[in-house]
């Protein structure tokens, strides 16, 4: 049937059960928000307050509900403020669709109003960009895009529409196609054959080899990467930590893959890994690692990481394949598809000695003797008084490390975090997001004084919304990871981490609408957190630091992973 391009564009986000979208509008995407309005009772729209918080709330959705999060935004700086929310989905497989419209074809490349090229600007940051010309590409674009954006390794697709595509009079032949039903389409169908969506099925024999190898293993070891959160492998790498009976690291992206008070976990790995992970990795026979892409802040020195071990690596990309450290044997495939497999083929094996040498070296707490308020005291009251099914979204920095470290994730989309790219100012847009697609659950937002300045404009969407997202600052009045460097590597030169400025955050979330608490020591935070739970509406728990609280413990950049800086 003929129907106008626009509503095309809305049928096909139908079609994949798209309910939710955030965004920004302008000039060149306002046919697409005017057909949007048509659809108000079904598409639900988030206005957040800059395209960039639009971007990480798409990808927050995703990752806590492992659905394909949708993102719009117009032209020019609108699609470039995304890049940055772009490249953060990118780095962590994240998958969502951003979706932007640029200018009418004639002014296309003369440098108008609000012209850019968007495609060619994410190209390396995307799994795919798409220009549409011609509207009756749209459905199989559209059904393309998402295809690519859910399907192998996930990552994010963008699809740039020029304004005359979308303009009220352009009309297209267009069919319903449930989203179960896409993969018969020939667009679909030839994606599939050019090998672009399909998960390789493991090689048996690769499977049995490393079979082989588990048996001959006295010291086995296990990294839980972001692959197997990605891939939902939670309960499959479960049952075969157990049946390996191996102490398990998990990485920044692989929280949630494994539970994190789990008796076999030994917590991170790699530049502020546990003693126990780090010595495990170094003194094991047998290093598997499924989903990991051993990144610098893992295998900080690849040419010594896990040198007394075999090194096997699982991951559905083959390019990951030995791209950082040289492994002794791998195995191409989803998580979840290997693992199946390698558990079926497993027996039951006991390694009483390797634990009893490795797990006494997970972290031990640091007695202190002052009364001022620690980290670990904030995220002790965190983790006591939250639901322990809790959605925990940070920024990036000490305070992300100091989550990662206290909280225990048990599920996938629990932690959402930037590992690869480091995004400062995530952390509230992802807990926006987390929470429009996860309602019933509590949703925390860790952030610093300095990551928490370059977000905070989204507490207008916070308090427009109605969403009660606790956000937990930890305020120390500096950077302080940069200056932890500074204090251990450059001397203490302190050059220009020192936040000695505004604005008081107590008084800024009064400004928007919300509660805010000042918190300087753990019977405040106690009251305030448990005040926060109560609220029914956003909260900000403004907690001072010693600025020279550090991250214990931390291994140098290209140093051995047992080099520590500090226990």
């Amino acid at each position: 049937m003929k129907i106008r391009a626009t509503q095309a564009i809305m049928e096909c986000l139908l079609e994949q059960e798209v309910d939710t979208v955030f965004g920004y509008p302008g000039g060149t995407i306002l046919n697409v928000y005017d057909e949007l309005y048509h659809y108000r009772d079904k598409i639900h729209h988030v206005l957040t307050a800059h395209e960039q918080g639009a971007a990480h709330a798409a990808d927050g959705y995703a990752r806590s509900t492992g659905k394909v999060g949708v993102c719009f935004a117009t032209s020019g700086p609108g699609a470039t403020n995304l890049t940055t929310g772009i490249a953060t989905a990118y780095m962590d497989s994240s998958p969502v669709v951003f979706i932007t419209c640029n200018v009418t074809e004639p002014l296309l490349g003369k440098d108008s109003f609000q012209e850019v090229d968007i495609t060619g600007i994410a190209m390396p940051i995307t799994k795919a960009t798409y220009l549409v010309r011609d509207a009756s590409t749209i459905p199989d674009v559209m059904r393309q895009a998402f295809a690519v954006a859910a399907t192998g390794r996930p990552g994010p697709v963008l699809i740039d529409f020029l304004k005359n595509v979308t303009a009220p009079n352009v009309e297209i032949d267009y069919e319903f196609v449930p989203w179960n039903q896409n993969r018969s389409c020939s667009s679909i169908q030839a994606l599939a054959t050019s090998h672009e969506l399909k998960a390789p099925e493991p090689n048996l024999g690769d499977i049995d080899t490393l079979v082989e190898m588990i048996a001959q293993s006295e010291k086995p070891m296990l990294i839980c990467g972001g692959g197997v959160v990605r891939g939902r492998a939670h309960k499959q790498f479960r049952e075969f930590a157990e049946k390996l009976d191996a102490p398990v690291a998990i990485t920044v992206m692989g929280g949630g893959g494994f539970p994190g008070g789990h008796s076999l976990t030994t917590g991170m790995v790699g530049m502020h890994g546990s003693q126990a992970s780090n010595v495990a990795c170094n003194e094991c026979d047998l290093l598997i690692a499924v989903g990991c892409r051993f990144s610098d802040r893992v295998a900080l020195d690849p040419g010594t990481f896990a040198c007394q071990a075999k090194i096997v690596q699982i991951d559905i990309d083959r390019s990951e394949i030995d791209k950082n450290v040289l492994t002794d044997h791998h195995i191409v495939g989803s998580a979840k598809r290997v693992l199946e497999l390698l558990n079926q083929r497993l027996p039951q094996y006991s390694h009483p000695a390797w634990k009893e040498h490795i797990l006494p070296l997970r972290e031990p707490s640091i007695p202190r003797d002052s009364d001022a308020l620690t980290p670990k005291q904030v995220l002790e009251v965190i983790r006591r008084l939250a639901p322990q099914d809790s959605i925990v979204a940070t920024d990036v920095g000490q305070h992300q490390m100091w989550s990662i470290q206290h909280f225990h994730f048990d599920y996938p989309g629990q932690l959402l975090t930037s590992g690869g790219f480091g995004t400062m100012g995530f952390g509230l847009g992802a807990a926006i997001g987390a929470k429009m697609g996860n309602p019933d659950k509590v949703v925390v937002h860790t952030t610093g004084d300095g990551c928490f300045r370059m977000n905070c404009h989204e507490l207008a969407t916070v308090q427009h919304y109605n969403l009660p997202i606790i956000t937990v600052v930890f305020n120390n009045g500096v950077l302080g990871m940069v200056r932890q460097w500074q204090h251990l590597i450059y001397h203490e030169r302190y050059s220009e981490t020192t936040l000695d400025r505004g604005p008081d955050f107590v008084k800024l979330a009064e400004a928007y609408g919300l509660k805010g608490f000042r918190v300087t020591n753990r019977q405040e935070m106690e009251q305030a957190f448990s005040q926060a739970l109560k609220a029914g509406c956003g909260c900000v728990l403004d907690c001072h630091l010693d600025m020279d609280e550090m991250v214990r413990p931390m291994v140098a950049g290209g140093a051995h992973i047992t080099d520590f800086l500090l226990k």
